[in-house]
């Protein structure tokens, strides 16, 4: 099967070379050693699987994130104990070795405790994409360096594929299962080091597929749904365990300054929020904006909760030029501000230092910091990159 290949809508295709792999790689599949990102899931099974039967030299790593001992009862997270436990267990149906590597300090530091600190600064963050960021597509990289592996692939639905000016990140074939919001922090460097074979897939039904018929036991498996690090989706009871005291009362005051209530810690609220806001009010109202300065909810009206300006930091510029050296008006996009939003007209301008203001044609409601803004092609299938809403 090919691996990675943009539709007709993504720009510039370069034909696979007769003197280059299914990975578009120089020489025979048993030359190429690949690192196989496993969570233990059926999506990076399949693609572990799929190139060990393609006679690449597959080496299997999973990483355990934390106390796997305290996970085996945990369902619904990836990288537990379970997981680890289907990953060797697919490594040894196909015949690939597979290495269990300790990150718990790792992956404690870099996204979990920034997952409790944006919390306490009123934001709403999106912990596994520091993970891809920080961990798997930094550190796990440079593991596959030293195992002399010449790329890495994972299980993500995503396409890459080298464009006129160097790697290029696409959404994947399928919009159910594209993941491209999550990896918008992803480097060039990064990608020219990664592969993802799912991209091209048509659906969720054709991984399963493949796994029943590579002979996975993971075939059947369902698929994770809570972040890994917080059990039953209770993020505030994980905050306070992290941050003692992260739960300090507060009031909850309304658009035009009447303070209906009380709450019982920032970190239970989000913006756009409208249930279980713990007032009673003759209109629906929703949660507005966090201020952690005076740990005060704000509430209002929905069409209060709309935003055509959006400030962002730490911008990833996957596009072709230099960000900063933008053309009048900025840079023409399409922008996503959840992953559950479809993306929308907009321009961004760089404001330097890896800041930029994004703004959308029509307003949007629910805009958080602490989310991604992410940038599309106008047209077609690219990622241009994205970077991290911030409170303006």
């Amino acid at each position: 099967m090919a691996l990675d290949r943009p539709d007709d809508r993504s720009g510039d295709r370069h034909d696979e070379s007769p003197l280059t792999n299914s990975l578009g790689l120089p020489g025979a599949p048993a030359q190429t050693r690949v690192v196989a990102a496993m969570s233990g899931g059926v999506d990076s099974s399949v693609v572990a699987a799929m190139l060990s039967r393609e006679g690449y030299d597959v080496v299997g790593v999973t990483l355990q994130l934390y106390d796997h001992g305290a996970a085996l009862a945990r369902k619904g997270a990836c990288c537990a104990g379970r997981d680890i436990y289907d990953a060797r267990r697919v490594a040894e149906t196909m015949g690939f070795p597979h290495y269990v590597l300790d990150y718990e300090s790792r992956f404690r530091e870099a996204v979990i405790d920034d997952f409790a600190d944006s919390y306490l600064a009123g934001a709403t963050p999106i912990p596994c994409v520091r993970c891809n960021e920080r961990v798997k597509f930094r550190d796990l990289l440079d593991t596959a360096r030293e195992l002399d592996a010449q790329v890495m692939a994972t299980g993500h639905y995503v396409r890459r594929f080298d464009g006129a000016h160097g790697p290029e990140l696409h959404r994947a074939a399928d919009p159910a299962r594209d993941q491209s919001y999550f990896l918008f922090a992803t480097t060039r460097e990064q990608l020219a080091r990664l592969r993802f074979p799912l991209g091209d897939l048509a659906s969720k039904a054709e991984t399963r597929a493949l796994a029943a018929e590579f002979g996975l036991g993971v075939a059947d498996k369902p698929d994770s749904q809570d972040i890994c690090f917080v059990p039953n989706g209770d993020y505030a009871a994980v905050i306070e365990k992290l941050r003692p005291g992260a739960g300090q009362p507060g009031e909850i005051v309304h658009l035009d300054g009447r303070v209906l209530g009380e709450h019982q810690g920032l970190i239970r609220y989000t913006v756009g929020q409208r249930r279980g806001l713990g007032i009673s009010a003759p209109e629906p109202l929703h949660v507005i904006r966090l201020e952690p300065e005076t740990r005060r909810v704000i509430v209002g009206p929905r069409e209060a909760l709309g935003l055509r300006r959006i400030p962002v930091a730490e911008v990833n510029w996957l596009g072709d030029g230099d960000f900063e050296d933008a053309p009048e008006g900025g840079w023409e996009i399409e922008a996503r501000v959840r992953s559950t939003r479809p993306s929308a007209p907009a321009r961004v301008r760089p404001l330097g230092g890896g800041r930029a203001e994004v703004e959308l044609a029509a307003a949007e409601q629910g805009v958080a910091p602490g989310q991604a803004c992410v940038f599309y092609a106008p047209e077609g299938t690219r990622v241009f990159g994205g970077g991290w809403i911030t409170r303006s």
